[in-house]
């Protein structure tokens, strides 16, 4: 979306996690997931990719397997999708760190090509941190419903991240995952209806390479959203250092994709 010149969330703001209607509400992502197997004639339509590596990071305790139908929707797109080889995403813990910098390091060395980071969550704001730490390697980075600003505790599951992960919510080391301008180009798509991470958090510092693209959807469908799923294609398509902010071309985009910052119903249930 183009960004609006408004407002910026404070880095470490503490922020209201979403509340117990839209936590509930997550049970809508049943749907969404049901919706990808029912959307993929429209899906196989959507910008194809020139075949450059992309990995994909799943959300706090998930797995590959959760990120198993995007990987294959990219797949089918023409890029290589690679998952995290990691296991459950229990944090950045140092031994992770390094498996991803690795990982990124030999994904550029087999393709002589730069990785785009796709995150899910708690993997979109390792992502982010990761493009922070060598963005030479990094061609974009995508977030869906990531935690990229404020504080942990604006997320319904700090404590089962404190009690995963090993670290606490104030630990410094967290505040370097939301933390900084984007170093590369970075689209973090996000939901006001998220009942696991308050959506404010989600958002970017939006500069001439950094933008917010509001959609309708649970935080635990993200993944398997269609419309989701469009709109990761389209930023995956521009050709390499000709990125330009996502822009409505068809008639029923401007139903999917939104502004954030613009007032709508949704703000209502999630102030």
């Amino acid at each position: 979306m183009k960004p609006a010149g408004r407002r910026r969330p404070a880095t470490h703001e503490t922020l209201k996690p979403p509340s117990a209607l839209l936590m509930a509400m997550e049970g809508r992502a049943i749907f969404e997931w049901a919706s990808f197997a029912l959307a993929w004639p429209l899906l196989k339509q959507a910008p194809r990719g020139d075949g450059h590596p992309v990995l994909v990071l799943p959300g706090l305790a998930a797995g590959d397997t959760s990120t198993r139908p995007l990987r294959h929707f990219l797949e089918h797109l023409g890029y290589a999708a690679y998952p995290w080889n990691q296991g459950p995403n229990f944090g950045p813990r140092d031994h992770v760190i390094k498996g991803l910098v690795d990982r990124v390091r030999a994904l550029q060395k087999k393709h002589d090509r730069k990785v785009s980071l796709i995150g899910w969550s708690l993997g979109g704001a390792m992502a982010n941190a990761l493009a922070l730490r060598m963005p030479e390697r990094i061609r974009q980075v995508i977030t869906l419903g990531s935690p990229l600003t404020g504080h942990p505790k604006g997320t319904n599951v700090w404590r089962v991240f404190e009690l995963v992960s090993g670290f606490r919510h104030d630990d410094p080391r967290l505040m370097e995952l939301v933390s900084g301008e984007a170093s590369v180009p970075t689209t973090s798509i996000m939901s006001k209806t998220d009942g696991i991470v308050s959506w404010r958090m989600s958002l970017a510092r939006e500069s001439r390479i950094a933008e917010n693209i509001e959609v309708s959807a649970t935080h635990l469908g993200m993944g398997a959203n269609p419309a989701v799923l469009w709109v990761i294609a389209d930023r995956l398509a521009q050709a390499e250092n000709r990125w330009k902010p996502f822009k409505p071309s068809r008639a029923w985009h401007n139903l999917l994709y939104r502004d954030p910052h613009r007032f709508r119903l949704a703000d209502l249930i999630a102030p």
